[in-house]
């Protein structure tokens, strides 16, 4: 298993350290679930309930969430709860009868996609999108090469797993699969500034040139629009022009990922491939869309979908059903309603100035980057070097945790905080935050 996806694990070898009813409870799970199952931090939380940015435990104690973007709208929201409630009294079946709701929350959907991303297909997870995604691009390129970045996570389907190098090198990629670096302008030589679309262009031309030389024509460049898995990459604006300008003149296509940058979380756009001025052919959702029941979909350019609507035969008994179709249009409206996408970009960079304040002051920090309510604090052991400091990511995770503050982290090594918080997170909110982060830095400081 990756450092990306496991860096603030619970450690089972410490179970005996915890209170009785945390242990009879891990041992119950680990009874019925198995060992594929895993907790978050050292310390593993006994959740209860939630609402807004805010995390309950069995003891009543509160935590500040800063790391869960499912509750997009913040958790147990009144509107999406009445919607699903409301829904489910009085239909749910699936999309081969006529139905207004699936139509009326598709519209309203697609409606906030570029006009030639207008058909939208349902499904009830992100990976099992991405998985459609790739059959679709397949189906009309002809090809079966992907290419994704060196710590991509797509999903965890059998086809997906192949292209989500982060899941770690026991899951195998896929012999059609290539592997470009992310655009790291803080660690690539010849990467600064300007250069990133260059830099990243070039790495996407050579992973289509060594597929050609396999005898593997490309399908698609697949890329979570923020790189959030190889560590929150989003700056400058429009470096993604350049590759997909070169996966189109290959005749492949270029699917956005938009699971985590999407829904507004960047502030400045709905979707994270607006902000590098890019038409997508096809557009993953999943996680947010509706606020943790599972709905996600596949939105695309009409042309893209055509063929593989005539040659294969694809239904989805719960994909696009009425009650999540229902959670899915209240959190649209409450969207709209509550400014959310505006608030991600004024608490956004209000949060991301304070973060670049603490970096002055500690030297670990070397460097914030991300835009809205998605932020990468980039850990190191040595400025000059920017050599990465994972270690000092776990204890600052568990150190937060601790201060019942609830972050995590990614990047190849598990050295960047993931600074993603449900879109309602206040600027108190961030302070709370900050300070607690401070606390933790002065505490590690003072420990070396």
């Amino acid at each position: 298993m990756s450092k990306t996806l496991m860096v603030n694990a619970f450690n089972p070898a410490t179970a005996d350290q915890l209170d009785a009813p945390l242990r009879a409870l891990l041992a119950r799970r680990q009874r019925v679930l198995g060992p594929s199952y895993k907790l978050f931090y050292e310390e593993p939380l006994h959740l209860v309930r939630a609402e807004g940015v805010w995390m309950f435990d069995a003891q009543g104690n509160r935590y500040l969430d800063v790391y869960n973007n499912v509750p997009s709208v913040g958790h147990c929201h009144p509107h999406v709860v009445s919607a699903i409630a409301k829904q489910a009294a009085t239909l749910n079946t699936h999309t081969r009868y006529l139905h207004e709701l699936i139509l009326t929350y598709a519209e309203k959907l697609v409606a906030t996609f570029p006009a030639e991303l207008s058909n939208v297909m349902f499904t009830c997870t992100g990976s099992e999108t991405s998985d459609l995604a790739l059959r679709v691009a397949r189906n009309y390129t002809g090809g079966t090469g992907i290419i994704v970045t060196e710590t991509a996570y797509h999903g965890i389907t059998s086809a997906v797993s192949e292209v989500s190098p982060s899941l770690g090198s026991h899951v195998p990629l896929g012999v059609h699969v290539r592997t470009v670096p992310a655009p790291d302008p803080f660690r690539s030589a010849g990467s600064a500034g300007d250069d990133v679309g260059k830099t990243f262009a070039a790495h996407v031309e050579a992973a289509i040139q060594d597929l050609a030389r396999h005898g593997i024509r490309v399908a698609a460049l697949l890329v979570d629009t923020i790189f959030s898995s190889d560590g929150v990459y989003s700056h400058p604006a429009g470096f993604l022009a350049l590759a997909v300008d070169a996966i189109h003149r290959t005749g492949g296509v270029f699917i956005a990922d938009e699971v985590q940058p999407g829904f507004g979380r960047t502030g400045e756009n709905m979707w994270g491939f607006q902000r590098h001025g890019v038409l997508p052919d096809l557009a993953i959702l999943g996680k947010p869309m509706g606020n943790g029941i599972p709905i996600a979909g596949l939105v695309a350019k009409p042309e893209v979908l055509a063929d593989f609507a005539l040659r294969a035969r694809y239904f989805n008994t719960f994909g696009g059903n009425p009650v999540s179709c229902a959670a899915g249009l209240a959190v649209l409206e409450v969207m709209e309603e509550e400014n959310l996408m505006a608030n991600a970009e004024v608490v956004g960079r209000y949060m991301k100035q304070g973060l670049e304040s603490l970096a002055e002051r500690f030297s670990a920090i070397g460097e914030v980057r991300g835009v809205g309510l998605f932020i990468g604090a980039d850990l190191v052991k040595d400025r000059e070097r920017r050599e990465p400091d994972p270690a000092l990511a776990i204890r600052l995770v568990n150190g937060l945790r601790k201060r019942r503050i609830l972050i995590g982290a990614s990047g190849p090594e598990g050295h960047v905080l993931k600074i993603r918080p449900p879109l309602p997170f206040s600027k108190d909110n961030a302070d709370q935050f900050l300070n607690a982060l401070e606390d933790t830095l002065k505490e590690e400081t003072a420990a070396k």
